[in-house]
């Protein structure tokens, strides 16, 4: 069964120097409150893995802000200028990572797997990027083998929770969030209900509560 906690408490669980998985897209589906308490605490120089840079005070854009953060690796920083700015003065090491390939690397995180093989960055900068492992020829086609993305912590933002930890999204809001929760050693949910167990139909259940293992109810999902 996973703990409640607030949010506050679930913050202060992620120490300092962390990797840290946030779910969302440019907020939908990010755990704001938890975001907004993390913003909080002494700790900091994670490393987030994130679709984006969320915006300036916005989602994953408040670590940013508040210098939290170390490595980001992300597929997109676009909606937050200040990402650049910091990995041009040298305060931010930026990976840049294809969506799909994002995707697919933090599934193979969470399924054990030894990596993606995707055409996805051949013959381009992306052969060079640490994540990538080597180029392969396949049936005379040439494959990138990306390796796996796993974390620390999984910050996901669920719409409800049953008190056992079973979560369901509404919408988009689903996202990253479930591949993520496979992929991390602890994972924190933040959703806007908590419901008893049997209250979310079995077929509607996108997460397991075996997956989780704190829920932090409050704050919006921007879902």
């Amino acid at each position: 069964m996973a703990r409640i906690i607030t949010a506050r408490e679930a913050a202060e669980l992620i120490p300092h120097g962390a990797s840290v998985m946030i779910g969302g897209f440019i907020g939908c589906g990010t755990p704001l409150h938890i975001i907004d308490a993390l913003v909080e605490t002494d700790n900091g120089d994670f490393t987030v893995i994130c679709n984006d840079a969320g915006r300036p005070d916005f989602a994953s854009g408040r670590l940013l802000s508040a210098g939290k953060i170390k490595h980001l690796i992300a597929s997109h920083v676009g909606t937050n200028p200040m990402a650049a700015e910091k990995y041009t003065k040298g305060e931010l090491e930026l990976t840049l990572v294809p969506q799909g390939s994002f995707a697919e690397m933090i599934r193979a995180g969470g399924a054990g797997l030894g990596g993606i093989v995707t055409p996805t960055g051949v013959s381009t900068e992306v052969e060079n990027y640490w994540y990538v492992d080597r180029v392969l020829e396949i049936d005379g086609k040439k494959y990138l083998l990306k390796k796996p993305l796993k974390a620390d912590f999984a910050l996901i933002g669920g719409t409800v929770c049953d008190t056992l930890g079973n979560v369901w999204f509404k919408g988009t809001t689903k996202n990253f969030n479930v591949a993520m929760a496979a992929a991390a050693k602890t994972v924190i949910v933040g959703c806007e209900k908590i419901v008893e167990p049997g209250e979310i139909e079995p077929e509607n259940i996108h997460i397991p509560f075996n997956f989780t293992n704190y829920i932090v109810c409050g704050g919006g999902l921007n879902g």
